[in-house]
């Protein structure tokens, strides 16, 4: 048996596995650098296109942090950063499989009618909690802005 018919039997089983027990699984491109052939054959400009990878992977991150706290989508461009880096650190793409991974089940479990059920039954008396409170508040001030009650 050849390395190539080895390697045929691997794809094969996995494949087999996730029919057998019905999960459908999407083939996950290998980890690693997909930087250019030509980059990575040289040394030097390898490690000079990671630096540059780098360096703008931490601009656009840094970015979505300062959107944490300031106007924009700062989860957005972070995970948009995690991307940039993905493209050629392996930690960062295991991150971004575990994180999809883990945004896919908080989708599955949010489709479930029990869960929606309790979220719609909480926001239903969070928002009534809420109304009480606002009435509370006009009944014994007023329309008054809390800034200009002379008390």
């Amino acid at each position: 048996m050849n390395a190539e018919s080895d390697e045929r039997g691997k794809v094969a089983g996995a494949g087999t596995k996730a029919a057998a027990t019905g999960d459908v699984t999407e083939e996950e491109p290998p980890l690693g650098s997909r930087a250019p052939d030509f980059i990575k054959a040289r040394r030097t400009l390898h490690l000079s296109w990671q630096v540059g990878v780098f360096v703008v992977g931490l601009a656009v991150v840094g970015a979505g942090v300062a959107m944490l706290v300031l106007p924009g989508p700062g989860w957005v461009v972070i995970f948009g950063g995690m991307a940039i880096w993905a493209t050629e650190f392996v930690w960062a793409q295991l991150v971004l499989r575990w994180t999809k991974r883990k945004v896919t089940e908080a989708a599955q479990k949010a489709l479930d009618p029990k869960v929606r059920r309790r979220n719609i039954i909480l926001t239903t008396v969070g928002l009534v909690i809420v109304a009480v409170l606002v009435g509370i508040y006009l009944w014994k001030y007023g329309l008054a802005l809390p800034w200009n009650i002379d008390r």
